[in-house]
């Protein structure tokens, strides 16, 4: 601060100093509203940044939810299209596999006629050759069943040593015609899993051990790990490469490219296919030149309420001069039924295409057994004649259900009913065997 009395040096010195320290703020207000500005244009354009990046992420998410869209029609097309063909073959089974079995049944017949060695072979060639059909038609099939999200499974316990008599007598004249020796070993293991489809698992593993197997056999059996019973098929065949364990599990995948060698690769896949649904864990084990096992791991089964034993007499000797009474719509299918029960089995067959039909013929004397087709004309089906006949008489007469619809509400309905079902196309000697079951 000057004061008057100051000298004049001293004066000049305080207005120095003074000058400085207002040249100093005048500097750094200066620089304070330089940085203010730089802050304000900078926030201006961060704001334009962030507004066209705005747009840019709208556009992305409107890009987005289109793709979405279009992508959930064309799942939701896609999921029909499924079903629609689930629904056509479903459909479709019964006017598929129904000439099968009537072609069955009509050579099952004339095998058992007398025929020269150049009719006999081909009698076996035209049983090869349906085989191979059904076999294909039961792939196509299963794998449209396994295929589909609203599969259902007929969970119970299954007796394994029934089961490998139904194998053994199915698969034995297959191996013996190879050359190969084809064992079961005995077993009381009882497991847990859906009959038909593990049925169809060892089929399809059975089936392959022999297609490729040229020399010793293919045993069945059962190994017990803990809380898991392992069904185990081993084979004496070439054995599988390390870097086909995978591949073969695959559709129309086969090992070899041998035309004489049956099939179309579709087995192990159904296989893969079913246990993954059931939930039974699947393995192999291969050595080159050794052979090959193939094992499925099952949980015990519940040993309450499981089906006693069948007979073991032979079928003929219990049928022989017993009524059936057939209801089924299918001329050539009533005729083969007509051929088997009467020509093979020795047993008085009526036959009637309706449940009316079947009412009406009945007469005073009742069937001792009903065989009804599920699939009958202008929706009549087999459980309604079943239930009609059963009325009329008022008695709970035996009845097996032949059908083509691998419907577990068909199932169901059947056990309720106490009705044995069957699945078409049909063997002869299961048709026995379950005649002779049902009316014992």
């Amino acid at each position: 601060m000057l004061r008057d009395d100051d000298p004049p040096a001293r004066k000049i010195e305080k207005l120095g100093r003074i000058n400085e320290v207002l040249i100093d703020r005048i500097d750094r207000l200066e620089e304070s509203r330089g940085s203010a500005w730089s802050m304000f244009q900078a926030a201006v354009a961060l704001e334009q940044e962030v507004l066209t990046r705005t747009r840019q992420l709208e556009q992305a998410l409107a890009d987005l939810s289109q793709r979405n869209r279009e992508l959930a029609v064309a799942r939701a097309a896609a999921e029909e299209a499924n079903r629609s063909k689930t629904r056509f073959l479903r459909a479709a089974s019964h006017d598929l596999l129904q000439p099968l079995s009537a072609a069955r049944l009509f050579l099952a017949a004339l095998s058992d006629t007398a025929m020269n060695e150049q009719q006999q072979e081909l009698t076996e060639r035209l049983s090869g050759a349906f085989e191979s059909v059904e076999q294909l038609m039961h792939a196509v099939l299963d794998i449209s069943r396994l295929d589909s999200q609203r599969i259902e499974f007929n969970r119970q316990p299954v007796p394994l040593s029934e089961l490998f008599r139904k194998l053994a007598t199915e698969y034995a004249p297959l191996a013996e015609a190879k050359g190969l020796k084809l064992s079961f070993v005995a077993t009381d293991a009882i497991v847990e899993s859906d009959p038909v489809f593990l049925r169809r698992i060892a089929q399809n593993l059975i089936s392959n051990a022999i297609k490729y197997t040229n020399r010793g056999g293919v045993v069945i059996g059962v190994r017990r790990q803990k809380k898991t019973i392992w069904l185990c098929v081993y084979d004496t065949g070439a054995g599988i490469a390390a870097v086909d364990r995978n591949r073969i599990f695959e559709e129309f995948q086969r090992l070899g490219h041998d035309a004489a060698t049956p099939g179309m690769g579709l087995g192990l896949s159904i296989v893969r296919r079913a246990c993954n649904k059931l939930g039974h864990p699947i393995s192999l084990d291969s050595e080159a030149m050794r052979g090959t096992v193939f094992k499925v791991g099952l949980p015990p089964g519940d040993t309450a309420d499981t089906p006693s034993p069948p007979q073991t007499e032979t079928p003929t000797r219990t049928l022989r001069g017993r009524v059936a009474l057939i209801v089924e719509n299918d001329h050539a299918m009533r005729r083969g039924y007509e051929l088997t029960l009467q020509d093979q089995l020795g047993m008085v067959a009526r036959l009637c295409g309706s449940t009316a039909e079947a009412v009406a013929t009945m007469g005073d004397e009742p069937p001792e057994v009903i065989i009804a087709d599920y699939h009958l004309e202008n929706g009549d089906t087999g459980v309604a004649a079943i239930e009609a006949l059963r009325s009329r008489l008022n008695l709970p007469v035996p009845a097996i259900m032949i059908t083509a619809h691998r419907d577990p509400e068909i199932a169901r309905t059947c056990a309720a009913m106490g009705v044995h079902l069957m699945e078409k196309p049909l063997r002869p000697s299961e048709l026995g065997e379950a005649l002779g079951r049902v009316l014992e």
